[in-house]
């Protein structure tokens, strides 16, 4: 099995509703997300990709259009979390991501992985898939999900 991995980074801001500590409060993380693809090396002489299971830069496009420039700088919010969806629907055009899970690292590492298993499902012809995602919170804490 041959894998490849991007790393990027973003900031977003969350809150955990429930925490036992500083974590209930309103706050801010600067993200470092992994991606590891897995597929078959393209084989296709005079094709940029020669060589490659999928160029670095294409990873980068498609995790930023799908993921990163979606929820960097934004404040990711659980949608049953309503004093804060009030709060930040009261500012405006505050950039709001509303899901459908409690913003963990957690719950963030799987939402982000079904958001980049479609992206870059069928991408090439080459049986691309995301392998696994890690989602860093902070230097010391992250999660991680691997693909079945």
């Amino acid at each position: 099995m041959l894998t490849i991995t991007r790393k990027l980074e973003f900031d977003a801001g969350h809150r955990i509703p429930d925490h036992k500590s500083q974590c209930r409060n309103l706050h801010g993380h600067r993200y470092t997300l992994e991606i590891t693809l897995m597929g078959e090396v393209i084989n296709v002489e005079g094709s940029s990709d020669n060589g490659m299971i999928m160029d670095f830069s294409d990873i980068k496009s498609l995790a930023k259009a799908h993921l990163v420039d979606v929820w960097d700088h934004a404040f990711l919010v659980y949608e049953q979390d309503t004093p804060v969806r009030n709060f930040l629907a009261s500012l405006p055009d505050h950039k709001t991501v509303v899901i459908n899970r409690i913003p963990t690292v957690e719950n963030l590492a799987q939402t982000a992985f079904e958001i980049l298993t479609k992206a870059y499902q069928d991408h090439y012809g080459t049986g691309l898939r995301l392998h696994k995602l890690v989602l860093h919170e902070t230097p010391n804490c992250w999660a991680e999900i691997t693909a079945e």
